[in-house]
């Protein structure tokens, strides 16, 4: 058989030849380490062709890239998980975020411990499937009719994004719209949602290092006038050592939390009557208040500062003109 044409990349700052047509799977058969790929600077698919000309880079599992795109895949099977348990889910955004991901879901009920752990057991079989994620380009048209179902995703296809919070750029872009199907072993489509990517090659490879972590309500695209929704949030890492070590500094700083302390010392409260966040200082924490404006001041002075003060309490229309009375 005729060999194929072949192109020239750039891999690992060197020059090299290889045949067209030729996948990231491919390129990077030999290392194991390597769950996707940049090009040009932007994360891809292993799945994916690389193009003539390209310059290629490696994404491990453990670099920031990798971890982010592990994250964003965690995302979508806790999503699949989800509407396991509630079929007729209106599925919002789910993107990642420092040390984890969150995804926001319409028409479930509220998130209860009982329901994240059912969530995490279903996750946990859907993670030893092996699902391959699969990405296929789609116009306007067909993710109308493949997603009819899905309200939140219609509009995110047809205003491309525009007023949806930053983290909607997981699902839609500028560039032309993108689905991304959980396919199982046998071929079978398990799920699939709008998103522009990139994933690991199978859910196989996000391993046990994940946990669910919280929830909270959100509104869609951030707006309090449009639909009240249940966020759930997760964290993810390269490896179960990995997410123990991030569960322990998150319990540390838990134990060092200044309000936990600051009752504990009874240096100060924050009373219900009053409001949230707004705090009263007892005598010992208006000492320490005290001493450590004293050292403020001092230290402003030595550097040659000078003083003003503002009012506390102003008309109304000035926040209005700062845009935070709204909020």
């Amino acid at each position: 058989m005729p060999s194929q044409p072949s192109i020239d990349i750039t891999l690992d700052g060197a020059q090299r030849s290889i045949e067209e047509g030729t996948t990231g799977t491919a390129l990077f058969e030999a290392d194991r380490d390597v769950v996707a790929m940049k090009v040009d600077g932007e994360p891809w698919d292993l799945a994916r062709q690389v193009p003539a000309g390209a310059v290629v880079e490696p994404i491990t599992l453990a670099s920031e890239d990798g971890l982010n795109i592990l994250r964003h895949s965690a995302t979508h099977v806790m999503a699949q998980a989800v509407q396991e348990i509630f079929p007729d889910v209106n599925l919002g955004i789910g993107p990642f975020i420092t040390d984890g991901f969150y995804y926001d879901f319409g028409n479930i009920d509220a998130v209860t411990p009982e329901l994240l752990k059912d969530i995490e057991k279903r996750m946990k079989r859907i993670v030893k499937e092996g699902q391959s994620f699969v990405r296929r380009d789609i116009s306007e048209e067909e993710g109308q009719v493949e997603l009819a179902d899905q309200p939140y995703k219609l509009e995110l296809i047809t205003t491309k994004g525009k007023g949806a919070e930053a983290s909607a750029s997981v699902e839609v872009g500028e560039s032309g719209l993108t689905i991304y199907d959980n396919v199982r072993r046998n071929g079978e489509v398990a799920w699939k949602d709008l998103c522009r990517g990139p994933h690991l090659p199978t859910t196989k490879l996000i391993g046990n290092g994940f946990a669910l972590t919280k929830s909270s309500s959100a509104y869609w695209k951030g707006d309090q006038a449009n639909d009240s929704l249940q966020r759930i949030y997760g964290t993810a890492w390269a490896s179960k050592e990995d997410l123990k070590a991030y569960q322990d500094r998150m319990a540390e700083a838990a134990r060092r939390d200044h309000r936990k302390l600051g009752a504990e010392l009874d240096l100060f409260s924050f009373p219900e009557e009053i409001g949230p966040g707004l705090v009263v200082f007892h005598p010992k924490g208006g000492i320490l208040r005290h001493e450590i404006e004293q050292y403020v001041i001092k230290r402003h002075e030595e550097a040659g500062f000078d003083f003003v003060h503002t009012p506390e309490i102003t008309k109304g229309n000035l926040f209005h003109t700062s845009g935070h009375l709204p909020y």
